[in-house]
């Protein structure tokens, strides 16, 4: 690598809107987020599936899932 080039890569926060704190490495020395893994809903188990205009119902009766 070329010298005096290349941005330092250092230790950097990341800060989600949860709350949530960790250290990573990157060329930015803060990083901020909306979500991270202790607060999406996919990685908490918490995954709401969101009926807009009763899509899922649709989706339930012509293929002869049972609705919960």
């Amino acid at each position: 690598m070329k010298p005096e080039i290349h941005p330092t890569y250092a230790t950097a926060t990341v800060r989600c809107a949860c709350g949530n704190t960790f250290q990573t490495r990157s060329t930015h020395a803060e990083i901020q987020t909306d979500l991270c893994a202790a607060c999406h809903p996919f990685f908490t188990g918490k995954q709401k599936l969101i009926d807009t205009a009763g899509r899922v119902e649709r989706f339930r009766q012509k293929y002869g899932k049972a609705s919960a």
